[in-house]
């Protein structure tokens, strides 16, 4: 099984953590892990918060709920 840090590393060469990754993170945080994984994946959140990397399941629920249009303003087109 892959390591956090090898997760993380592959993540940013790409700049992208897919939903598939960022899943297996999670199974793996809830197993043993070590300082060096947990400084990876620290690393990782930084780069997430400053945008330095695009995070698949926060674009899936940011499309999930984007503001409507008004159904008036539809109408009117």
């Amino acid at each position: 099984m892959a390591k956090i840090r090898d997760i993380v590393e592959q993540t940013l060469k790409i700049r992208y953590l897919s939903f598939d990754a960022e899943n297996q993170m999670w199974q793996l945080l809830r197993m043993s892990y070590d300082t060096e994984d947990l400084k990876a994946f620290l690393a990782l959140q930084r780069e997430i918060m400053t945008k330095q990397v695009r995070q698949e399941s926060r674009e899936l629920r940011n499309r999930l709920f984007e503001p409507t249009r008004d159904i008036r303003e539809v109408s009117r087109i």
